[in-house]
């Protein structure tokens, strides 16, 4: 059980924070502070209140049960009631216990996005173009927008590369269970036996950094220009635009030649670079804060294979949570991926859950 005076925090803090906003005497930059943590609170407080009531409420049931003079409608009724107020004490407790797990900072972020082609050469990109038109349909259909800041393209139609910034509302709580190494099983198209190749592609979600999470010092970074190379016309080619930044601390390197502007180039460096960053401080100190951070769920290692999609059988397995959903075609289409994630979270809850006392 959730100690009582823990849950009557959340009640009092509610209570203090409710006479402060009507009081008129905020200051205006605490003002949306105070108002967020009013509004978080206010989805928490029946719950709070009614496992508080539990005892007391449990206690005049019983004693009803129990009186001798009470008529036995009344105490069938009550018993009723108790049975109801079990279960419901559960939920409720449960409900607390949520909210009162320690938030991730960076859910309510936008998310930068990273796929790469892995293992399987052609077809190996063929699947990173797939994964990147799923994830494009996904932000279609949550109206969610989607912005490339670097693309490779292979031959064939595929991607080599592709890093994208994705906007909307609480983007990276959504996508962040989605880093780690995607494979594929299918019959490629230049397949002449009807054999199934095996290939995979890798994901990676960052948080976009704001100046506010990543400041970075003009000493710390070294910056080279070169010619652009590649697939882009004979302009892109005669003038040194394309940039790569170096973050001497950490060793965190990031190429950007999309543009033909060097300066251009560099803006969208430094964005790759402040999130990579980001990222990078994020997984060491949650490293820090637990040896056996390598759960089943959100550990964002990029070596880990995460998830298959079986073309053959029509099926997609998240091999975290060993959950299988029929319906890979719809999976591809941006139509089911709610369901794989809600799954994902409610277990990621679920191992948080077992670490509360």
């Amino acid at each position: 059980m959730l100690p009582q005076e823990k849950v009557q925090n959340l009640i009092d803090r509610h209570l203090k924070l409710e006479k402060e906003l009507s009081s008129g005497f905020i200051d205006k930059n605490k003002y949306a502070e105070i108002s967020k943590e009013y509004s978080d609170l206010n989805e928490i407080i029946k719950y709070a209140k009614n496992y508080l009531n539990f005892e007391k409420e449990t206690k005049d049931l019983n004693n009803i049960i129990n009186d001798q003079t009470s008529d036995e409608e009344i105490k069938e009724f009550a018993s009723l009631e108790l049975e109801n107020l079990k279960k419901n004490f559960i939920i409720n407790e449960t409900k607390i216990k949520l909210f009162l797990l320690p938030k991730d900072l960076a859910d309510s972020k936008n998310a930068i996005i990273e796929i790469r082609a892995g293992t399987g050469g052609l077809e190996a990109s063929l699947f990173a173009s797939d994964l990147y038109k799923m994830y494009e349909k996904i932000c279609q259909k949550k109206k969610w927008n989607i912005e490339i800041i670097s693309i490779s393209r292979s031959d064939a139609g595929g991607l080599k590369e592709v890093i994208a910034l994705i906007k909307g509302k609480n983007i990276y709580s959504s996508l962040k269970y989605e880093s780690g190494v995607h494979r594929v099983q299918r019959v490629p198209d230049t397949e002449t036996q009807g054999r199934v190749h095996t290939s995979a592609a890798t994901v990676a979600v960052l948080p976009e950094a704001e100046d506010l999470d990543i400041k970075l010092d003009e000493k710390d970074l070294r910056i080279d220009v070169f010619r652009s190379s590649g697939p882009g016309g004979q302009s892109v080619n005669t003038t040194d635009s394309a940039v790569r930044i170096t973050h001497i601390p950490t060793g965190i390197v990031v190429s950007q030649q999309d543009e033909k502007s060097q300066i251009r180039n560099k803006e969208k460096g430094l964005k790759i670079l402040k999130s990579r960053i980001y990222d990078f401080e994020r997984q060491k100190i949650d490293k820090e804060r637990s040896e056996d951070r390598k759960s089943k769920i959100g550990t964002g290692d990029r070596s880990e294979r995460i998830r298959t999609y079986n073309f053959p059988q029509g099926r997609v397995t998240d091999h975290r949570i060993n959950l299988t959903l029929h319906k890979l075609e719809e999976f591809m289409e941006g139509e089911i991926f709610d369901e794989m994630i809600e799954n994902l979270i409610l277990q990621a809850q679920q191992e948080e859950l077992k670490k509360i006392n």
